[in-house]
């Protein structure tokens, strides 16, 4: 928290393994102090010692979700993106409705489209096999914020099965709709991007939606739909940029 990064890291410290007498404490109640760490790590911008934490903790306690999300953040902005990408796709797998990781997936498919050409997953390190056992919901945080926490909750093979069916529908949506920008058709890509919003909050649909309403002189949608953007995805570059051209038509 603001101004309390040196006692709460002191706190954090006392009770993990390396740093204090944490001896009588279980693995689970280790990975999550470590995992707690690693968040003030990633605050402060010391990505390196939260991509530490997050792998101690994730020796404790596997595929956990907060650990890899922010192992996941720090490897991103130390551009590995390969490393994020593995991250982001294992958090997938243990639970496919965390919309950061979805977010974290669409990221780093561009940034290594573009740094690795279209033979990029030719060059990922293996993406590990989520047992089933861990395939259920943790106590995760919410898509927008890494930190944050949701209530743990247990979801029936059905509901998961639905919800992943849910996202390729969305997936596909959003697809079409990227196809009929292409062609100029601004207004019919926003009611294809408006279908795949219904099934899925995904930064990168509402950026692609603010871009047709721009076009269509829609000013006031498109600095909502930036602005949505943004929950998800602070640091947005194209949704921080698609506001600012609908604000300053807007005046």
């Amino acid at each position: 928290r603001a101004g309390q990064g040196d006692p709460c890291e002191s706190r954090l410290n006392r009770g993990c393994p390396a740093c204090g007498p944490a001896g009588d404490a279980s693995a689970e109640e280790r990975s999550v102090l470590l995992a707690n760490r690693a968040a003030c790590h990633l605050k402060d911008g010391a990505c390196s010692l939260c991509v530490a934490d997050c792998s101690s903790a994730l020796e404790l306690v596997p595929f956990g979700i907060k650990p890899l999300l922010r192992r996941a953040a720090a490897y991103e902005a130390l551009e590995r993106y390969s490393l994020a990408y593995v991250d982001y796709k294992t958090a997938l797998q243990v639970d496919c409705s965390v919309q950061a990781a979805h977010d974290g997936v669409n990221r780093m498919t561009k940034a290594l489209l573009e740094k690795d050409g279209v033979n990029w997953r030719q060059k990922l390190p293996p993406i590990p096999t989520v047992p089933v056992s861990a395939q259920t919901r943790w106590s995760i945080p919410s898509a927008q914020a890494p930190g944050a926490n949701t209530p743990p909750a247990t979801a029936p093979q059905g509901e998961r099965d639905q919800t992943a069916a849910g996202m390729d529908r969305a997936r596909m949506l959003k697809e079409e709709g990227n196809e009929l920008v292409k062609k100029g058709n601004h207004k019919k890509a926003v009611e294809k991007y408006s279908e795949s919003l219904k099934l899925n909050k995904e930064c990168t649909t509402y950026t692609n939606r603010a871009l047709c309403y721009l076009a269509l002189k829609q000013y006031k949608e498109a600095a909502q739909d930036c602005t949505d953007a943004l929950k998800l995805d602070p640091k947005n570059v194209k949704a921080l940029y698609r506001r600012a051209q609908a604000l300053k038509e807007l005046k």
